[in-house]
């Protein structure tokens, strides 16, 4: 009994002296965070102001797991490549100001083959007093026959600021117009609102730094032109995608945005997207950032640019580009086409092959007369004058079709909730309609649906044919000698369509 007494007495002094060894040795060898080294390195890392900044609950929305997704992460990509072109080309970096003892910072990175930035800040300071435009977020009826310029913003001295710290800083203004010529150059946009923010931005002492309100989750800064119409707003969306992944951030943005138009349903849509939407004018008093990112405008996406210059790019798999990559071939407007779909709660995994036991929905969308916004006469242009006889006729075609079940969908999107519009192309075989921005939903079809497109003569533009390609998805079209289309036409195009589907 002495001897085990003993071994155990002497057990736990070596355990108490080798423990006391561990945190001697801990202690002593552990950096210091206040030590002089350690401050230089946070001062010269904006990257450390990318951490969560309180120890509130989380309320940004998490990303989506979708099959497409391939990381964020290249920094090579060669000038315009596909790569560059749909996703990573934002690839030379410039801090215009480095963070010093907690203060502000801002940076952009560049694309040289989009020729625009995506630009972040940290301690980014709003007053919405000094922006002049209307309030926004309305309801239409309330503001009927308002122009578009009192809805588009115009700063004024001191709108925007960056806290400068107790550093005394060399200069007033945040940029020259050297940087804005080169980092966010006006091209062929008129009224470049994100180059006159980031012109307007002031550096101030940070004593003079005063928020009435704080966000600090990463807020995406957004000023939209045709907010109301599918095709400009996907481009936007597309292009906050984009500035989000850029900017690597862990969880979907907020979003405020910075412009006077008033609600729209396509705002469903922002909402699904990102983790919430507000806008400028509703802010009560100044608001500070803990990380703003400054979202290029729809303009200067890829969607919009390849109608005026060549993008030679196809879609493919994901899982094939991470296996070969290849320049000319791209699965980023896949990933976000998902994107969309997981944001309403829809299935990704699904494969549409060969015959199906259910039969194949054809989706006619359908332009309809409705009131898009303030200086809308409700009254829509047709592009197929005699859309409502082709439309019978493919319904009793489909009806009397012996080769399978065919369900002709009766597009009407004016009337439908966007995750309706959304869940009606996810559900499409097979989507047919006239050239209108309706069309542009083919961004979220599956992989295998066949596009369509009626086009008149008077409409004959690039823009679904281009996404068709870009995403890898079959595309037929019927050009016109007019808007008058033949219905037989039409049912001999959709019936070839229909045997290449085994049906």
């Amino acid at each position: 009994m002495n001897k085990r007494t003993t071994l155990l007495i002497r057990t736990l002094l070596f355990l108490f002296v080798l423990n006391s060894l561990y945190l001697s040795l801990y202690f002593t060898h552990k950096p210091s965070s206040s030590s002089e080294e350690e401050q230089e390195k946070s001062e010269l890392e904006p990257d450390t102001y990318l951490t969560p900044f309180s120890h509130e609950p989380h309320f940004s929305k998490p990303w989506p797991i979708v099959p497409s997704h391939i990381p964020w992460t290249t920094t090579s990509a060669r000038s315009h490549s596909c790569e560059a072109y749909f996703g990573n080309g934002f690839t030379r970096r410039r801090d215009v100001l480095l963070p010093r003892g907690g203060a502000g910072w801002f940076r952009c990175h560049h694309s040289d083959t989009l020729r625009n930035s995506v630009c972040e800040g940290g301690r980014l300071r709003m007053a919405p007093e000094k922006i002049t435009m209307a309030k926004g977020g309305e309801d239409l009826a309330a503001v009927m026959g308002r122009t578009e310029d009192e809805e588009m913003p115009v700063f004024q001295n001191g709108a925007f600021q960056v806290d400068g710290g107790e550093v005394v800083v060399d200069r007033e203004l945040l940029v020259d117009q050297e940087f804005l010529d080169e980092y966010v150059p006006r091209g062929g946009i008129d009224r470049h609102t994100m180059r006159e923010l980031i012109a307007k931005i002031r550096i101030v002492r940070g004593k003079d730094f005063q928020c009435d309100e704080w966000i600090e989750e990463p807020t995406l800064l957004v000023t939209r032109f045709e907010y109301a119409n599918l095709f400009h707003t996907v481009t936007d969306w597309y292009s906050a995608y984009v500035s989000s992944r850029v900017t690597g951030l862990p969880n979907r943005p907020h979003v405020v945005f910075v412009d006077g138009h008033c609600k729209a349903p396509l705002e469903e849509t922002w909402k699904a997207l990102f983790s919430s939407v507000r806008y400028a004018k509703s802010f009560s008093g100044s608001v500070c950032f803990r990380h703003a990112i400054l979202s290029p405008l729809g303009y200067e996406t890829a969607m919009f640019r390849g109608l005026s210059e060549h993008i030679d790019c196809h879609g493919a798999p994901a899982q094939e580009l991470l296996q070969k990559p290849d320049d000319q071939k791209t699965a980023r407007l896949s990933e976000f086409g998902e994107m969309v779909r997981a944001a309403f709660g829809l299935p990704l995994n699904i494969h549409r092959d060969g015959k199906s036991l259910a039969g194949h929905n054809v989706l006619f969308v359908r332009r309809e007369d409705y009131l898009a916004h303030p200086r809308h006469s409700g009254k829509l242009e047709s592009r197929l004058s005699n859309e409502q006889e082709v439309f019978d006729s493919l319904k009793s075609w489909t009806f009397n079709y012996k080769g399978c079940k065919i369900n002709l969908v009766n597009g009407l999107f004016a009337h439908m909730s966007m995750k309706d519009q959304v869940q009606a192309v996810h559900d499409a075989s097979v989507i047919i309609g006239a050239h209108g921005a309706g069309l542009t939903h083919i961004v979220s079809a599956l992989p295998k649906t066949v596009i369509l497109e009626i086009i008149s003569s008077y409409y004959r533009r690039p823009h679904f044919a281009y996404i068709s390609r870009w995403r890898g998805l079959e595309y037929h079209a019927i050009n016109l000698a007019g808007s008058h289309a033949d219905p037989g036409t039409v049912i001999k195009e959709l019936a070839n369509i229909m045997k290449s589907l085994g049906c």
